[in-house]
């Protein structure tokens, strides 16, 4: 039996950033909590770990599209009581 659990990953406030979590973990939502970005993910912590990588971009702010790169919309938060919104993507 395949047991999962919801685990919270600390993003940087960055362009590009890379994170470490578990193989097929799935992205529920990403939010500000106590004034930090967090991704929640879905993960099977017995799973090996692979690393993610993921673009935040602010609202107006142009987005780079290079040859053999997509980006899948994860989700977008306030932070400084919005005066930052940002939009997260994933990088693949």
């Amino acid at each position: 039996m395949i047991i999962e659990k919801v685990f919270k990953y600390t993003i940087p406030v960055a362009d590009i950033f890379e994170i470490e979590m578990p193989q097929k973990s799935s992205i529920l939502t990403v939010q500000e909590q106590y004034g930090q970005p967090h991704i929640w993910a879905l993960c099977n912590p017995d799973a090996p770990t692979e690393t993610r990588a993921f673009r935040l971009v602010g609202t107006g702010h142009p987005i780079r599209y290079d040859v053999g790169i997509d980006y899948i919309y994860i989700g977008t938060f306030q932070l400084q009581r919005g005066s930052f919104v940002g939009h997260l993507f994933e990088v693949i």
